[in-house]
């Protein structure tokens, strides 16, 4: 009777290979029969330890700019910044006007702005293009995304955030 060298297997005295894991055996010496075959070892367990984990850092909006501000500020001027985006050009005015040293307001301001400049030129080309079909639908169907935009836009300036709104963003003039 044969052991394998490999998986202490019992094989039988003819066979070459290990029929267990495919060892060749045909150089082992057969154990005799009064001995017993030796214990197969059991592996030390090994404390498992966990893959390391990269770190990764957090994702980072890039327009997201509250961190930019005082909290102060922020907490002292919501309301003016809210103004701007419910009442348009009169909030503007207001905010101008009533918060001349917030760099919040200011920032909303410029937003707003943009907003105005956006909703003006789609207007302008609306009339000058009401005489086909499709013109007028597209811009209303484009005023109500903005309005969306606004919404989501006071909703964050009641969370004291300061981010750039989503269509208006891509318009890169008045930084």
């Amino acid at each position: 009777m044969k052991i394998c060298p490999n998986c202490n297997a019992n094989l039988s005295d003819e066979t070459i290979f290990c029929t267990v894991c495919g060892t060749a055996v045909n150089s082992v010496k057969p154990v005799q029969p009064q001995q017993a075959p030796p214990q197969a070892s059991q592996p030390t367990p090994q404390a498992y330890t966990a893959p390391a984990q990269p770190s990764y850092a957090p994702a980072v909006d890039p327009y997201d700019h509250t961190a930019d501000f005082d909290q102060k500020d922020i907490s002292d001027n919501k309301v003016i910044a809210m103004l701007v985006y419910l009442l348009g050009v009169v909030g503007v005015l207001i905010a101008l006007i009533g918060s001349q040293s917030s760099a919040y307001v200011a920032f909303h301001v410029r937003q707003a702005l943009k907003f105005l400049v956006v909703e003006t030129l789609v207007g302008i080309i609306t009339v000058f293009l009401c005489w086909t079909f499709i013109v007028p639908i597209a811009a209303s169907i484009f005023l109500v995304v903005l309005l969306v935009i606004k919404i989501i836009c006071f909703f964050d300036i009641c969370s004291g955030k300061a981010k750039e709104p989503a269509i208006i963003r891509e318009f890169k003039f008045l930084r």
